[in-house]
């Protein structure tokens, strides 16, 4: 891939909701489209330093390198206020109205919506290694290899099928779960009014699992994705080629892979742009779906790619300048880039002793 990036298969959790989660060498920054009506597509300033990202009903979350996370979008229920201390976090997961952040020491933290218990994590909260969020439930996945799930359980999405052991992965639906085991096979419970939750034969190779609304998607070792369930918008509809996918993410009613040559493609329903990568579709490291907006995270580009277009030459001229005179100018010219791209002489700081290095860099020195 674009850059040396381990995508946690055990990570990739519910955006509505599905988010993938991606530890990348140089984290990025994040693209957001589709609907906007709560500002879920608007990823706060810096907008830079991030290595995972996760989507919910109508807000998004993005974590960062320094283990912090930014939430941004619908707070009615206070999806968005991370709790202190915002620290040490290394993975996330956006339910419906309720936001979930997995702790380096392995304990879960949810906020938001709870009236149905699904930021409640039981006891003992510790041991976890994965986390994702359903509509109104959430899940968990041990060390051990055994997932917890609790919350809203009206159709059985929290009562995992036995043996609960040897799963490696996890994604919550709508109304129902999934689970990946060892043997590459998905376990799938709760509303199956859609069959959501009857994987299609053979049910094994597969890496990676995501849910949706009322579809479930699976990555197959081979590149190809299988989706199940609901299709009224074309959201099982797997796009030709179906292969050379690395990551699966499932929306509301829309779905999304992400390539290895770093694009992202999105099917199903669109009413709100929420398929239409916006351009340049390249360099992406991972991706996550929202109630009715996508995400993708970007990686760092190379130094003096300023306009993010993969390369450096004369057209990074301007807006090189525009990063050194006019910092939230050129974010905002350019929200789909990283301004630490002008850090040409990588120091940590952008300022104008990047000229020099930019211009050796823009002369292929």
């Amino acid at each position: 891939m674009r850059t040396n990036v381990t995508t946690i298969v055990c990570a990739i959790a519910f955006g509505l909701l599905v988010n993938s989660v991606v530890v990348a060498q140089d984290p990025g920054a994040i693209v957001a489209w589709g609907h906007n009506g709560y500002g879920e597509c608007n990823v706060p300033a810096p907008n830079s330093g991030f290595v995972g990202v996760a989507g919910g009903a109508d807000h998004s979350l993005g974590l960062k390198a320094d283990g912090s996370l930014v939430a941004w979008g619908r707070n009615y229920e206070g999806q968005c206020n991370v709790p202190a201390p915002n620290a040490g976090f290394i993975g996330i997961g956006g339910g419906g109205y309720h936001s979930l952040g997995l702790k380096a020491d392995g304990s879960i933290v949810a906020w938001g919506r709870n009236d149905n218990g699904q930021c409640s994590v039981p006891a003992p909260n510790g041991g976890f290694v994965a986390v994702a969020g359903g509509l109104y439930h959430s899940l968990g996945l041990k060390a051990d290899g055994s997932l917890v799930a609790w919350g809203y359980n009206g159709s059985g999405q929290c009562n995992v099928p036995a043996p609960n052991a040897d799963f490696i992965g996890i994604a919550g639906g709508g109304d129902h779960s999934l689970g990946l085991k060892a043997d590459g096979s998905i376990v799938a419970w709760g509303y199956n009014g859609y069959g959501q939750c009857n994987v299609p034969a053979p049910d094994s190779g597969f890496v990676a699992v995501a849910g949706a609304w009322a579809h479930s998607l699976g990555l197959k070792a081979d590149g190809s994705i299988v989706a199940w369930g609901w299709n009224g918008d074309g959201q099982c509809n797997v796009p030709a080629p179906n292969s050379g996918f690395v990551a699966v993410a499932g929306g509301w009613n829309h779905s999304l892979g992400l390539k290895v040559d770093g694009s992202i493609m999105a099917w199903g329903y669109n009413i709100q742009g929420q398929c239409n990568v916006p351009a340049p579709n390249s360099g992406f490291v991972g991706v996550a779906g929202g109630g009715d907006h996508s995400l993708g995270l970007k990686a760092a580009n190379a130094p003096g790619d300023l306009n993010c277009d993969g390369a450096v030459d004369f057209d990074d001229i301007n807006p090189f300048v525009l990063a050194l005179s006019d910092p939230t100018g050129y974010q905002a010219a350019y929200p789909n880039c990283n301004i630490l791209n002008a850090d040409c002489n990588a120091d940590g700081d952008v300022d104008f002793d990047d000229i020099n290095a930019f211009v050796a860099v823009l002369s292929g020195g």
